[in-house]
């Protein structure tokens, strides 16, 4: 599991300073050098279509890190491992 995390700090996907949630499209924009609000409106687009758009950025929430490095399921997997 902390090769997972290892990987994920690696990509270079921070949550982003605008946020709204829990930072996962300020992230995504920042780290794509796209305008924020495009990123919100396509995935508001997204979330009109048939998918799971709520499970993609839970999941995202839950594995892309912060802007210190901290992923919120490496915290959770940790606690439970206690």
């Amino acid at each position: 599991m902390n090769k997972f995390f290892s990987l994920m700090r690696r990509t270079g996907l921070r949550r982003g300073p605008q946020r709204w949630l829990g930072g996962v499209l300020g992230g995504i924009a920042a780290g794509t050098k796209i305008d924020v609000a495009w990123v919100r409106i396509g995935f508001l687009i997204f979330c009109l279509l048939p998918g799971p758009a709520f499970v993609f950025y839970l999941a995202a929430w839950l594995i892309v890190p912060d802007r210190q490095g901290n992923i919120v399921l490496e915290r959770l997997w940790s606690m439970r491992r206690s």
